[in-house]
Parts: C-alpha cells; sequence; structure tokens
C-alpha cells in the first residue's frame, strides 16, 4: 500500500468514529423539543450552534494548520469533540437540558473546526493532482460515514433502549477516535510550516478566488442539505405520519437520513475518482448539484415511503458527489503553504450556510409549510453551479479547466 493511501484510510478511521457522535443527536433532539418543551426556534439553535461555533474556530484552525502542522491540531480536535458528546449525555439528566446541550454542541464545533482544516490538509499534502480527487472524495466519504451509524443507531437505540443510552454509545466512539488518531496519525505540513514559519496570524483566512468560490458553493448545499433537509425530516414524516418497520417517525428519519449519507458517501467516492480518469472537476460538480435539487423538488410532493427514498437518494448522492472534485478543485488552485487557510474559508462558508438553515427553516414550515421550503432549496443548487462557473472562470479563464492548470503540487 502506498504512504498515500496509507495516510488517507489513517484518517478516516479516526474521523470514522467520531463522525457518530454527529450524527446521533439529529434524529433525537427535533422530538425532544416537544418533550422537553423547547420551542421550534431554540432547536434550531442548538442544532446549528456547532456550526456557529465553527465561524469563529474555523479561521483560526487554518492559520494554525499552516503554522504548527496538522498532527497535533487533528488529535486535540477529536479528543474535544468526544468531551463534548458526553456533554449529551449530562443535557437529558441535568436540568435546562437546553442549555447542557447548546454548550455541548458550541463545544464539539470547536472540535470539529481543528479535524476539519487538518483532515482534507493532510489529505492535500500527502495527494499528486491526478490521484487529489480519489483521495479527497475516500476521506469526505470516510469523515460521513460514522454519521450515518450515528443516525441509524441514535434513532433505533433510542427507540428500544432510550436516549441516554444511545448518547453514551456515541461518546464512547468519539473518545475513541482520539485515542486511534494519537498512535496513527503522522505529521504531513512540515515543508508549509517552514515556509509559513512567523507569518501567519491565528485570525487569517485565505480570501483568494478560489476559495471563496468553492466555499459558496459549500454554503449552498450545506443550507439545503444540513440546514433544511436533516433539520425538518422528522418533523415531516410526523405530519405525513409515515413510518418503517415499525418505527415511529424518529427512528424513521435516521434510517432516511441514514440513506442520504450512505449515498453521499458512495457518489462522494465515485464523483472524485471520475474527476481523476476524466481530467476535470467542474462537469461532475455541475450534474451532481442538478441531481441535488431534482431530489428536492421531489421531496415537495413526497406522499409514501418510497418517494421519500428515492427523493433522499437523489439529495444525499448529489450533495455527496460534489464533495470529491470540490475539495480537489479548490487543492488544484491553491498553494500548499495556504491550504490550511483555504479549507477555513471553505469550512466558514459551508457552517454559514449550515447554520443558518435550522434557524430558517423550522420557523418557516410552522409558517408556509414544507412544500415552499423544499422548492426553495432545489433552486439553491443551480445558483451555486452559477457561482461556480463565475468563479473558475475568472480565475483561469475557463469555464471547465483541466488538472494542467493545478497549482496545489
Amino acid at each position: 500500500m502506498s504512504s498515500e493511501r496509507r495516510v488517507v484510510y489513517a484518517v478516516i478511521a479516526c474521523t470514522f468514529f467520531v463522525g457518530f457522535g454527529g450524527g446521533v443527536i439529529f434524529p433525537i433532539l427535533p422530538n425532544l423539543g416537544a418533550v422537553l418543551g423547547i420551542s421550534s426556534f431554540l432547536v434550531g439553535l442548538i442544532l446549528s450552534a456547532n456550526r456557529f461555533a465553527r465561524l469563529i474556530a474555523n479561521a483560526p484552525a487554518g492559520a494554525l494548520v499552516d503554522r504548527i502542522g496538522t498532527r497535533t491540531p487533528f488529535v486535540v480536535g477529536l479528543f474535544v469533540e468526544g468531551i463534548a458528546t458526553l456533554g449529551y449525555v449530562v443535557a437529558v439528566v441535568a436540568p435546562a437540558p437546553e442549555v447542557w446541550f447548546l454548550l455541548a454542541r458550541i463545544l464539539w464545533g470547536v472540535g470539529s473546526a481543528l479535524v476539519f482544516a487538518t483532515a482534507y490538509t493532510i489529505t492535500a499534502d500527502v495527494s499528486e493532482s491526478s490521484s487529489r480527487g480519489t483521495s479527497m472524495g475516500i476521506v469526505r466519504a470516510g469523515i460521513t460515514f460514522g454519521f450515518p451509524a450515528g443516525l441509524v443507531l441514535g434513532g433505533l437505540v433510542s427507540d428500544i433502549y432510550g436516549v441516554e443510552a444511545a448518547f453514551v454509545l456515541a461518546a464512547s466512539f468519539a473518545l475513541f477516535a482520539g485515542v486511534l488518531a494519537y498512535f496513527i496519525i503522522p505529521e504531513t505540513h512540515t515543508g508549509a510550516i517552514e515556509r509559513r514559519k512567523g507569518g501567519v496570524k491565528p485570525w487569517e483566512i485565505d480570501t483568494s478566488l478560489p476559495a471563496l468560490t468553492v466555499g459558496l458553493v459549500n454554503f449552498g448545499v450545506f443550507f439545503a442539505y444540513i440546514g433544511a433537509l436533516f433539520a425538518t425530516l422528522v418533523v415531516f414524516l410526523v405530519e405525513l405520519e409515515i413510518g418503517v418497520l415499525g418505527f415511529d417517525a424518529q427512528g424513521t428519519s435516521g434510517l432516511l437520513m441514514a440513506v442520504t449519507v450512505l449515498a453521499g458517501s458512495a457518489c462522494m467516492l465515485g464523483g472524485g475518482k471520475l474527476s481523476d480518469l476524466y481530467g476535470y472537476r467542474v462537469p461532475i460538480v455541475l450534474v451532481s448539484l442538478a441531481v441535488s435539487g431534482a431530489g428536492f423538488l421531489l421531496l415537495a410532493s413526497a406522499s409514501s415511503i418510497g418517494q421519500l427514498i428515492v427523493a433522499c437518494l437523489l439529495i444525499g448522492g448529489g450533495q455527496g458527489g460534489t464533495g470529491g472534485p470540490m475539495m480537489a478543485l479548490l487543492a488544484d488552485l491553491t498553494p500548499d503553504e495556504r491550504m490550511g487557510r483555504a479549507m477555513g474559508t471553505n469550512n466558514v462558508l459551508g457552517d454559514i450556510g449550515g447554520g443558518l438553515g435550522p434557524l430558517v427553516t423550522l420557523p418557516l414550515v410552522e409558517r408556509v409549510g414544507f412544500a415552499p421550503i423544499y422548492i426553495a432549496c432545489a433552486v439553491i443548487p443551480l445558483i451555486a453551479g452559477v457561482v461556480l462557473l463565475v468563479g473558475i472562470r475568472a480565475e483561469t479563464g475557463s469555464l471547465n479547466p483541466s488538472l494542467e492548470l493545478q497549482v496545489g503540487d
């Protein structure tokens, strides 16, 4: 096995386990809102808190990577996420559970800022342009593979054994990820550290056109996918009175969310690999955005479990297909010494989208219903595609640059 593959698989192993803690809360918390007497706005705030925390932490995390390397921030970030997951356990037994959930989500956001900035930078460091789409797709898919485990087990274990058991299981996996990373993750960013030593400010982000363009596309993708679909699906199922395999809306939403994530993970692998073989990234991203939009259109009129499954497959596959090529495109057009900060910029804009989504969609569905929200989400990927074309044309002079235009190696 090549050294590139060894490092990539090491990153996947660690992020898989911590991803469980990220997924477990989504099938549980929206339904707990009614049980605990928490308003829909507060539920949306709790679901978004990790992303708003990352808005503050992403830029320092990216600058830190360019200054001190990838290994230490990656290991520390995983342990922080594990401790944050323990906060869910405290929240269900302590007074003022909404406060504990909010604090846990904020802490999770700080840890995940470190993990995301380092995971993709590690991959960019060890990959060449000819294999970068594949490697980015593998890592992005690996990061999300733990998430469906959390979605499924979060919904099913909470149905069978209670929410406390689901949160304890999530915390155990997350803490194990930190231990695993300590023993298997190497340092990869040494060259960039030497070039940037003493020259990186902790609040600095990359404001280059490629970073802003890819970041804005990420904004749209995450607003619709995490901010709208994941935040509203459980209450949508309650309204439709649809369940599967004898589970209620909470368990069914976990299964459907897992369907979207698994479809997304498969398409991340395929999209990244295809962009390497084809030699172009942009067409793969555009097709994937169109597929995601079609999924939201179907979701707006869905009335059966079959239609919901197909819609979730399209939405998940579409957003996943953008992941590998888009992250590879950013790495192609970014010098090594700026890669940490470029990832910080991308994560900041993605988190604004994912954070605003629940705050906007959860209150709005109570006023206008689900169909208008999902139709609006079908338009967002189309706008993102236009942004991508405009930004890439301005940067490279071409709407569809080949891998020969890359500068990140």
